[in-house]
Parts: C-alpha cells; sequence; structure tokens
C-alpha cells in the first residue's frame, strides 16, 4: 500500500497470489492492474515454473519489483527484495524436503541473478553475506531497514518498567513460525532437573509442534493474531528470540519499538539490530542461555529496564520513507 501511495511513480501491474495475506488486496488506482494466480502444481515446482519457463511474461522496459527472494528469468530492469538467509548458505538439513527447496532456490538465484540490476535487503550484514555468497553482485546489493508493522506502529503500545512484582520468575514469549533455524530444538535439550527462572515462555507454535513437552512452563498457543501480539508485548517481561538466521529479525524490531527487554544469540544480526542493550547466548548452548535468564531476572530485581532509542534511530519511522527507498533504487534511470 506505501508504494501505491507515493505520489511521484504509478505502480502499472500487481501480481498476487489467491491466497495468503494478499489475496483481497486492492489497488488504490483504478488503472493499475491487479492479478491473481493460482498454484495447481506443488509449491516447488510451480515456483521454478514460475521464475523460469514462465517468467518471460514479465519482460518489458517498465521496472519490475519482485518481492519474492528469487530472480526472473525475464528482461527488463528488474530488483529484487531479498530477505531470505536460505538464498546464502546450505542448510543444514538439506536432505530434508526443506532443504531440497532451499538447494532448488539457490539454483534457480545463481541462473537468473546476472538479470537483476538491484537487490534489497534490511542490513548490513544481510549485503555482506549475499555479496560474500555471490561476489558477482558487489555494488548491486542497496540495504534499506524495515518498521515495524503498521498494526504495532499505530497501537500505541510502549513498555518503561515490569509491570509484575520485582521478585516473580519470568514471563516470556517467542514469536516464530516452525522453521528449523528458529532454533526451537534448542529447548528441547533444557534439562527439568534445573530450577529454570522462568514463570512462562509462550511459543506461537501448535501443540502438535511442542519442542519440549517435558517442561510444563512452555506454553504452545498456536498463532497470534496482530490484537492478541499487542495483548502480549503489554504483559510479558521480555523476549526471547532462539533463531540462528535471521536476514532482519521483526520480532526484535517489534520488541525494540515496544521497549522491552531482549535475550538474543551472540550472533552477528543480533548485534547489529540492539547492540549493547540485549542480553546475549550462545544458540547452540543450554547453559548459555540459563545465565541469560538469570542475568535479566536480577537485572529487574534491581530495576533496570533498556533503553532503546540509539537502536530505534536506525529503523525508518514509517513504511512511506521505506516505499520511497525502494522505489528509487527500483525505478532509477
Amino acid at each position: 500500500p506505501a508504494i501505491e501511495r507515493d505520489s511521484n511513480y504509478y505502480v502499472e501491474r500487481i501480481d498476487i497470489p489467491n491466497q495468503g495475506d494478499l489475496v483481497s488486496y486492492c489497488s488504490i488506482n483504478s488503472k493499475t492492474v491487479v492479478s491473481t494466480y493460482k498454484r495447481y502444481l506443488p509449491n516447488a515446482i510451480s515456483r521454478f515454473l514460475e521464475c523460469t519457463v514462465f517468467a518471460s511474461k514479465f519482460d518489458g522496459n517498465s521496472p519490475l519489483l519482485v518481492l519474492g527472494d528469487i530472480p526472473l528469468r525475464c528482461s527488463g530492469p528488474q530488483s529484487v527484495f531479498l530477505q531470505t538467509p536460505h538464498i546464502l548458505s546450505q542448510s543444514p538439513h538439506r536432505f530434508s524436503i526443506s532443504g531440497i527447496k532451499y538447494w532448488i532456490s539457490r539454483c534457480i538465484f545463481r541462473l537468473n541473478m546476472a538479470r537483476v540490476r538491484s537487490f534489497i535487503v534490511q542490513t548490513d550484514v544481510m549485503r555482506n553475506s549475499v555479496e560474500h555468497s555471490y561476489p558477482s553482485l558487489i555494488g548491486r546489493v542497496y540495504v534499506i531497514a524495515q518498521p515495524v508493522p503498521s498494526w504495532l506502529l499505530n497501537s500505541g503500545l510502549r513498555r518503561y518498567a515490569r509491570i509484575r512484582t520485582t521478585t516473580a520468575p519470568l514471563s516470556l514469549i517467542y514469536p516464530a513460525a516452525g522453521y528449523s533455524h528458529k532454533n526451537h530444538a534448542l529447548l528441547s535439550q533444557l534439562d527439568r532437573r534445573i530450577d529454570w527462572p522462568v514463570e512462562q515462555l509462550t511459543l506461537t507454535l501448535s501443540e502438535k509442534a511442542h519442542p519440549a513437552p517435558h517442561l510444563s512452563w512452555i506454553k504452545c498457543v498456536g498463532f497470534l493474531s496482530p490484537e492478541q501480539m499487542i495483548e502480549a508485548y503489554s504483559k510479558v517481561d521480555a523476549i526471547l528470540f532462539l533463531s540462528k538466521e535471521e536476514s532482519y529479525g521483526f520480532p526484535l524490531v517489534e520488541a525494540m519499538f515496544v521497549g522491552l527487554p531482549i535475550i538474543c544469540p551472540n550472533l552477528s544480526y543480533a548485534h547489529t539490530l540492539c547492540g549493547a542493550e540485549a542480553i546475549y547466548f550462545d544458540p547452540e548452548n543450554s547453559e548459555s542461555l540459563l545465565t541469560a535468564l538469570q542475568r535479566l531476572q536480577t537485572l529487574l530485581r534491581e530495576g533496570w529496564w533498556p533503553n532503546w532509542e540509539d537502536c530505534l534511530m536506525k529503523i525508518p519511522r514509517d513504511w512511506e520513507v521505506v516505499a520511497r527507498k525502494i522505489l528509487e533504487i527500483t525505478c532509477r534511470t
């Protein structure tokens, strides 16, 4: 929507899938053609055909913005918004179904990347990783950070202190889908005999996907709507983030925007976003996680609360700013 609202540019055509969040999208411009497509084959096969054999339908002189990570095999000025780290490295589960899908995606990426004029990523870390994985792209990768989702941006929610008693165990949330790189598996390694300083850790997974049923303080609640996420952020003591790979890390940005403490992996993507205010741990080590949780509990008992002001200065204030930057890169002559 922010791209379409920019009065300096005109969007000729929008192609969207016939299911998912965008299925009901309507253009604000009556002259813009909105086209939906339906996949009849499995997604991996359909994606391969869409990006190669059938991509010629996007040939033309108008700038093309691809919001799906993988370049299209078409002619014309093409820009690609790249947000998945799986394009960059071999999956640790390369012989699984997901691993095969990622391998196919990387093959298509290599096949088509010479046709792309610009790649857009969200952090310097992601740009460095892209250029390291594909040296021929050096000079073609641009960084545009993103703000929090509109539902949180407009919520007015801000946290300045803990709402629970200082002696209470921690109440945490980890909002993430069940992908392997999200590292829910670390929770399965936690020893139930240890006195964990946690009253409840809420996971946005289904009960069937519970990674540690032996721990009664971990609760799987399934997908949470924006309203439910706002409610959760208004009550928890902190966000726990376990992911080993991120091109950005939206839950971290959301937590900083709200003002919550953050416990996250001692990895480059997290340091880039959270600086010195987060509490870090080794994402491969359950003892390191325990130490981080104990440190947070001690700090909160002493009245500490994070100040994300400096970190948030690097985050755009709204989606209009982001849209303008994307359009300037995509449509430059």
